[in-house]
């Protein structure tokens, strides 16, 4: 008789069917390899769909609002939309699974996306608002994929199936920025402006995306992390017990991981989102624009293979302190570029880019290291709330600061910010080091305390 019981929440599962997962690390290994399979695909699609947003959001509100001051209103939108997103994706995959928080996150997306193309072709403002709000769901969601590949990841495999997923994200994304004038040729040929063709390709993408996840990822890799994680849940509470420093390290990575993301987040949305329009002001169109856009996209997620390789192999602290590095050199070759060179432009948007991916995944792979599988997707989506709030607030105030000042202004401060990476992955370091210093002793003294005690 097949008997069921409850896993983590509400996520029901039959105990011989689960089971099996438990006791074959070789069908174990496998649905690991055929869960980062489909999220490959389902990247592949929403890279195509985010990509829209960025390289056309903040010069289709330029156009409908005839003021570069609320250039980054859409970038603060669809990253504010998303965290709200995120939250949402984050609890419905504690409750249900990630195959349920990601479709429905992608399909959400699509929606706005949608939303976005009857605001360009209706001229509504407001609608235009609401839909840039509902499809930052997509671009969470994207994001929040990441997260699947690893929750059935070893220490060993983390940041490298973190990087799979977001390499992924590279073939659509860097198409999407290329294929702007064809898109935007289509979309006039069918009566609608534009700028708002990549939308209508965002809504596609988005959409397929959702349907893969929806109909592949099964058996769904949390439900069978967070089996795993019960049967040794007895054992890890003893040892934890025993061990509340390595509670103090966990939050504390966490704390640290977020961050990491933070910090990388702002300094990326508010100099990539002003760059299209700092680039339209000096002459250069729609092709010029796609190119380096789809240059600093491709640096965002390509070199995530070798970034996870060395994630896992160099550590997590040694990443970051590149990243802060990286986005610095960026900050300021963007500031000194002259505006008709789009050789130095692309550079500094690459490294901008790439300095991005260096925190992305060296955060993750901190927040999972720090996470249990019975509450990682809800932290999972509580800090990448943070993370979208800190991209919202980036893209507002980078429009303000381009119109009130200069966007060579806007490069230098993110490069300067970017160096706060370094003193805070240090300090954690050396905070982890003592503390667990301090715990093995007290082990040891415990240990020798009971033989002398078996002794006597």
């Amino acid at each position: 008789m097949v008997t069921s019981k409850n896993i983590g929440e509400n996520i029901m599962v039959k105990e011989d069917w689960i089971q099996s997962y438990i006791d074959s690390p070789e069908k174990h290994r496998k649905l690991y390899q055929r869960t980062l399979i489909i999220i490959v695909i389902s990247q592949i699609f929403g890279g195509a769909g985010l990509a829209a947003g960025v390289t056309v959001g903040a010069l289709l509100a330029q156009d409908m609002l005839g003021a570069d001051s609320f250039a980054g209103v859409p970038a603060a939108l669809f990253t504010l939309g998303s965290a709200g997103a995120a939250l949402l994706v984050g609890r419905l995959s504690q409750q249900f699974g990630r195959r349920i928080g990601l479709a429905t996150g992608f399909l959400v997306g699509g929606i706005g996306a949608i939303g976005v193309v009857i605001s360009a072709l209706t001229s509504n403002i407001l609608l235009l608002f609401a839909s840039l709000l509902i499809y930052g769901a997509g671009t969470a969601t994207n994001l929040q994929a990441r997260y699947a590949g690893t929750d059935l990841a070893n220490s060993k495999q983390r940041a490298t199936a973190v990087s799979i997923a977001m390499v992924s994200t590279t073939f659509g994304a860097v198409a999407g920025p290329n294929l702007v004038n064809i898109l935007g040729r289509f979309a006039t040929s069918i009566g609608v402006p534009a700028l708002a063709g990549p939308f209508i390709l965002a809504a596609a993408a988005y959409i397929l995306a959702g349907l893969v996840l929806f109909t592949l990822l099964r058996p769904d890799p949390l439900v069978v992390a967070k089996a795993i994680a019960n049967k040794q849940r007895k054992e890890e509470s003893n040892y934890l017990a025993e061990n509340s420093s390595q509670l103090t390290i966990q939050k504390r990575g966490i704390v640290v991981g977020a961050t990491i993301m933070i910090l990388t987040q702002i300094v990326m949305i508010s100099i990539m989102t002003m760059t299209p329009v700092h680039m339209g002001h000096h002459g250069h169109g729609l092709k010029e624009i796609g190119i380096v856009i789809g240059f600093h996209i491709g640096a965002m997620y390509l070199p995530s293979l070798m970034t996870g390789f060395l994630v896992d192999k160099i550590g997590r602290t040694a990443m970051a302190i590149a990243s802060g590095a990286t986005l610095l050199v960026a900050g300021i070759l963007a500031a000194i570029a002259p505006a008709d060179s789009m050789v130095l432009l692309t550079c500094g948007l690459a490294l901008l880019g790439l300095g991005w991916n260096f925190g992305l995944i060296s955060g993750t792979a901190l927040i999972v290291d720090a996470t249990n599988p019975s509450t990682r997707a809800k932290t999972q989506g509580s800090v990448d709330v943070l993370i979208a709030l800190s991209g919202a607030s980036g893209g507002a105030l980078s429009g303000m600061v381009v119109a009130n000042s200069s966007y060579a202004t806007l490069s230098i401060a993110g490069g300067i910010i970017s160096l706060l990476l370094i003193p805070v992955v240090v300090w954690s370091r050396k905070t982890n080091l003592t503390e667990s210093n301090n715990s093995l002793q007290g082990k040891s003294k415990k240990y020798s305390e009971k033989g002398m005690s078996e002794k006597l």
